[in-house]
């Protein structure tokens, strides 16, 4: 008797550890990993459950998932950067049954050990939003190419300035992701510098948390207010960007950009807070990968490669050889609440 309670425990604290780090949307039971069984049983791994981002993806795929009546299920780490709870989640929804898995991945390589015992097991993986290093490392992804949207944001700035030179700060995101280096590159092609160039005054990485960026903002403005241009890699670093312009009396003399396309950073860019920002199409990802996933699950059949879900350039105030929709369009097409 007393090794069976202690094989019960074992297990409780097994399942125990399995959970942790995720949160979840809703269960179900599981057999087959495996396409062609004509069930599709979906999961949805993202970074975090709390990013408006994210809500929306998650919202979205969940929606998808009721239409073509597949099964769903969605996880997320605690916190950006949690891979340990994305490996979790990703083990978990293998146990519960699961024939695709989506996932936004934390970190393009943190997570490609599960992702390949996932596969290896039958289950099609896709990426959405952030692509794995290597790529090659899931079946697909679903994204914006993010750094044709840094190119897009680097352009707007360029043709803002209107001949100037560029006095340039750079707010990143998280040292080392993809989707940083990715929108911080094409933000230098679309302006016309390189990492090395001395019209670069200043740098901060702010983790995407507009707190950080403010505190970064204010300390780089401590050394010097000659500047014109401010490169933010998502919009909550451009609303704390501003903060800190605002309390120095910036506003008025710098050209800001964005990217992300959130209903707030829309509306931000109607009330003036910066000159542009870049809109992303979490939807679309969500549900282009729900429909490969039911497509899989009734044929077998898997996508693969890059898929290119689009992004636009959202100004107020328009600039030459620069396309752009402005704010109205912006409300109208934007995610996170309205």
């Amino acid at each position: 008797m007393r090794h069976r309670r202690l094989a019960t425990l074992a297990v409780a604290a097994t399942l125990a550890v399995s959970t942790a780090g995720c949160t979840v949307e809703r269960h179900w039971g599981g057999s087959s990993n495996t396409g062609g069984s004509g069930k599709a049983k979906v999961g949805l791994v993202t970074k975090t459950d709390t990013n408006p981002y994210f809500v929306e993806l998650r919202a979205a795929a969940k929606a998808a998932a009721d239409a073509q009546g597949a099964d769903f299920s969605a996880l997320a780490g605690q916190f950006d950067g949690d891979n340990d709870g994305q490996v979790r989640a990703i083990e978990n929804l293998m146990q519960q049954g699961a024939n695709t898995i989506l996932i936004t991945p934390s970190s393009s390589t943190g997570v490609l050990d599960a992702i390949a015992r996932a596969r290896e097991a039958g289950v099609l993986v896709i990426a959405l939003d952030t692509a794995t290093e290597p790529a090659e490392a899931v079946d697909a992804t679903f994204a914006t190419d993010n750094f044709e949207a840094g190119r897009q944001e680097g352009a707007y700035v360029k043709a803002a300035l209107a001949g100037a030179a560029p006095k340039l700060l750079m707010v990143d995101g998280t040292a080392g992701s993809t989707v940083d280096n990715l929108r911080h590159g094409g933000f230098l092609k679309g302006i016309g510098l390189t990492d090395g160039s001395p019209e670069i005054k200043g740098r901060a990485a702010a983790n995407g948390d507009q707190s950080l960026a403010q505190q970064g903002v204010e300390n780089l403005l401590q050394r010097t207010t000659d500047i014109n241009a401010v490169y933010t890699m998502n919009e909550p670093m451009g609303r704390g960007t501003y903060a800190a312009l605002n309390a120095r009396g910036l506003v008025n003399q710098v050209i800001m950009g964005s990217i992300d396309g959130g209903c707030e950073g829309v509306q931000n860019v109607k009330d003036g807070q910066y000159g542009a920002t870049v809109m992303q199409f979490p939807k679309k990802m969500a549900e282009q990968g729900v429909t490969a996933a039911v497509e899989y699950a009734k044929t077998g059949k898997k996508p693969s490669g890059f898929v290119d879900t689009g992004s636009a350039v959202i100004s107020d105030k328009p600039m030459p050889g620069v396309p752009s929709q402005d704010s109205t369009w912006g409300l109208q097409n934007c995610w996170g609440g309205k």
